[in-house]
């Protein structure tokens, strides 16, 4: 009886263990800024409820990174470009000041290979989007992105559409955390929200 009853236990507790590592988590509780890093001079601020990044004076490069790193995940995040909208999301990221060691995930205008996936400060370009993917991206409008990572295996989706799927060992090394990006430049201004992780 008592065996019996320590492999029921064991089993209930694999049990709510997996559980636990399937639940869908916010990253942004619509308020502040809890949980999050800010990186470099330019804006980051809570407004109705939305998380929204804009070019500061100093018109560089900025980041807002998530305190606690992730490793396997899936991610979901909405954002609607209002300007310029050159932005990313990074993942398995570290920064010095504003020098980012990680991968993109990149959020850019029209053209210019949105769910495409970029190394910082390496190889560049691992993978673009295919020209025909271009009109995917809703300008001005909500946009949804999705990015599953687990191991060195990524994909991207946008609105619903698959448009990267990679395997790279070096993303797999990779330990760190969650990032949003403004380019540099100036003039840039993205909303987001519903920013959802499911670690796996």
């Amino acid at each position: 009886m008592k065996q019996t009853f320590t492999f029921f236990a064991t089993g209930l507790l694999i049990l709510l263990c997996s559980f636990q590592s399937d639940k869908k988590v916010s990253l942004f509780n619509g308020k502040n800024l809890d949980g999050w890093v800010i990186h470099g001079t330019e804006l980051w601020y809570v407004e109705d409820g939305l998380l929204i990044c804009e070019s500061g004076p100093d018109k560089a490069y900025g980041y807002l990174s998530t305190e606690k790193y992730y490793d396997n995940f899936e991610l979901t995040v909405e954002f609607k470009q209002m300007a310029n909208g050159n932005s990313g999301v990074f993942f398995r990221s570290t920064f010095e000041g504003t020098r980012v060691s990680g991968w993109q995930v990149e959020v850019a205008p029209p053209d210019h290979d949105t769910g495409g996936i970029y190394e910082s400060y390496g190889r560049g370009w691992l993978v673009q989007i295919p020209n025909e993917m271009e009109n995917i991206l809703k300008m001005g409008e909500w946009n949804q992105m999705k990015i599953r990572v687990v191991g060195g295996h990524v994909t991207t989706w946008l609105n619903g559409t698959q448009m990267v799927d990679i395997e790279d060992e070096k993303i797999a090394e990779g330990k760190g955390a969650i990032a949003l990006q403004i380019h540099d430049g100036g003039g840039i201004k993205v909303l987001w929200r519903n920013l959802e992780i499911t670690e796996l």
